[in-house]
């Protein structure tokens, strides 16, 4: 199977405002921009993903999808979620891909192996393959083979969403669940559930230095 991954990215410097309790404004910054990094990198160790689309208003966020040999969408006028990811998935179809995966740039704990899950379940198609939030409300990963099989409905509460389109579609429904892909950082409580996996040895990862001290969690 021919697969594309789509990256959706708010701008830096305005994602996860939510934290804004937690984290300052340049630690947010720090953190997606580390967080944009590693969902990169990860898919770049997959032959199984054959590109990347990041689509975001962001030209700092664009710029390091460049260097990271992804390509890129652009946003354009006032930004909607669902929009810009039908856009990238017709420019994605454009070069004959029979799949594409959604992931959205905010999970810390994101591996090849999860990646690899999802794929994994994408067989015979048509296939859609959705990984819920830890809450079972959201979609944290969204795959679907062929492309363009249904159409996007994030927002609150879409994975029940997806899974009615998905059999609106008469397509087979995979539903994967693993914490590392159910886990995106969004509220603070999301920041101390990391700290305490990581406490666990379940995962390591580095996240944005408070003032005076190096934060690894």
């Amino acid at each position: 199977m021919t697969l594309w991954a789509i990256v959706p990215v708010k701008p830096l410097r305005r994602g996860k405002s939510r934290l804004s309790g937690a984290l300052s404004e340049d630690e947010r910054t720090e953190l997606n921009k580390t967080l944009l990094e590693h969902t990169l990198t990860t898919l770049s160790e997959l032959k199984e993903v054959e590109q990347v689309l990041v689509v975001s208003r962001d030209p700092h966020a664009l710029k390091i999808a460049h260097n990271h040999g992804a390509r890129t969408v652009r946003e354009d006028g006032q930004p909607h979620l669902n929009t810009a990811l039908t856009r990238a998935s017709v420019v994605a179809q454009v070069y004959a891909t029979r799949g594409v995966l959604v992931l959205p740039a905010d999970l810390p704990l994101l591996s090849r192996e999860d990646i690899l899950a999802l794929i994994d379940r994408a067989v015979k198609p048509p296939v859609v393959v959705i990984a819920p939030d830890r809450h079972g409300k959201g979609t944290n990963a969204l795959l679907m083979s062929p492309a363009g099989l249904i159409n996007y409905d994030f927002g609150e509460n879409s994975f029940i969403r997806h899974c009615e389109r998905a059999k609106d579609a008469g397509a087979r429904l995979e539903i994967v669940e693993l914490p590392t892909l159910g886990l995106d950082l969004d509220l603070p409580e999301d920041l101390e559930l990391v700290k305490k996996l990581e406490a666990l040895k379940v995962e390591e990862y580095k996240l944005p230095a408070e003032e005076g001290s190096e934060r690894i969690f």
